[in-house]
């Protein structure tokens, strides 16, 4: 048998298996100090959850949590709130529907009840009574005003994303617009001179319908396209990979930030494998849409990636597309944002075996040792630190 168990949980790695009897250990902690039969202390612990003051790792968290959510919502629905308390040794009423309940309730509602008045207490009991009524407003007072708060940061939370994804929207437009626009440079235009040593000095020239965008920002390393999808956005290049998470073209904070390249790729000494990162964005911009490839029929549909850096055009045909995760340094595993290069042909036919292993399914597209290949890379929801990979070969 491989892999591990924890609460009923199967667990691949010795890492997850760690993490989930963290998880484990917290949530008897927990058991040891709320009871669950009381409805008061259960919507208190969902409440806690939900600020964050308990955090899990694993499913096996996950389960608790979801344990707790259906307990306290039941406890809701029968009336009860945060400061209800039960009794010791009382058990919680539940609800029926036999007609004997309902008989007793009838003959409830016919008793009318006495009328009571604030005057038939003392001069103290009506002191505490109001002072009571008062502190039941005040409460009831906050409770309107912090849902108002929340209201007016939710709908203002939707107005900025809904504000930056309209004018994401019309940035790249314009950006689309100007590639192939030479109108902006003309015989300003200068080529690009690379120094990679005091010995090594290249001399390159832009290719021509990126010079504008390039003068704009000398970030600019190339352009991804892929035919009828939202996909249709320059590729940024800096010497680390965290910047165009949340900045765009324009060098401004943007929270769907850039495509880009990973810093340690080259597009002049080409890699083996360029890797190209994006958000999964909700509204569907950068790579929001990528994991449209975990459908067969999509992916022969949209086999054909256009990926041109600034010096050269480059069409690429999907090869595999798989679901990873970001692993710690210390665990042996095949780690596909590590491979850009292949120092003999053994090393690459391995990261191919490793890589069709992984794969949805069959494109029929193979490589071999001195292809070039193309990497997409985004987050996946499907477990913690998830990746949706599409990898594609050069083919013109």
């Amino acid at each position: 048998m491989t892999g591990f168990q924890v609460a009923g949980r199967r667990l691949r790695t010795e890492a997850e298996y760690q993490a989930a009897l963290r998880d484990q250990e917290c949530i008897q902690k927990i058991r040891s100090q709320v009871d669950m039969e009381q409805p008061g202390e259960v919507i208190t612990l969902y409440s806690d959850m939900q600020a964050g003051k308990y955090r899990f790792e694993t499913v096996v968290g996950n389960d608790f949590d979801d344990e707790v959510f259906e307990l306290a919502e039941k406890y809701k629905k029968e009336g009860y709130n945060k400061n209800s308390r039960l009794p010791a040794g009382k058990k919680r009423k539940q609800k029926t529907k036999n007609k004997q309940v309902k008989s007793k309730q009838s003959k409830k509602e016919k008793q009318k009840p006495e009328k009571v008045s604030l005057d038939d207490y003392d001069a103290n009991m009506q002191k505490a009574i109001l002072a009571q009524i008062k502190k039941r407003d005040r409460r009831r007072k906050l409770l309107v005003i912090l849902c108002s708060v929340v209201a007016v940061g939710c709908f203002g939370y939707f107005g900025v994303y809904s504000y930056f994804a309209e004018k994401n929207k019309m940035d790249y437009t314009d950006l689309a617009q100007l590639k192939g626009d030479s109108s902006l440079t003309g015989s300003l235009f200068h080529g690009v001179t690379i120094h990679y040593t005091e010995e090594e000095e290249i001399e390159l020239e832009v290719l021509e319908e990126y010079q504008t965008l390039y003068n704009k920002n000398k970030r600019l390393i190339g352009w991804l396209k892929i035919d009828d999808t939202v996909i249709d956005y320059p590729v940024m290049q800096t010497v680390n990979n965290e910047y165009y998470l949340d900045h765009n073209f324009n060098q401004e904070y943007d929270k769907n930030g850039s495509l880009f390249l990973d810093k340690d790729c080259d597009v002049v000494h080409r890699n083996t494998n360029l890797i190209i990162y994006g958000h999964h964005m909700k509204s569907g911009k950068m790579f929001g849409n990528l994991n449209s490839y975990s459908s067969k029929e999509y992916a022969q549909k949209h086999s054909l990636i256009q990926f041109d850096t600034i010096y050269e055009k480059g069409t690429y045909e999907v090869m595999y597309v798989f679901r990873s995760r970001i692993y710690n340094e210390d665990e042996v595993v095949f780690k596909y944002y590590k491979f850009l290069d292949a120092a003999s042909e053994t090393e690459f036919n391995s990261n191919m075996q490793e890589m069709a292993a992984l794969s949805l399914y069959d494109t029929g597209v193979t490589a071999s040792y001195g292809d070039e290949l193309l990497t997409l890379s985004t987050c996946d929801s499907s477990e913690t630190d998830g990746r949706f990979v599409v990898v594609a070969k050069r083919v013109g």
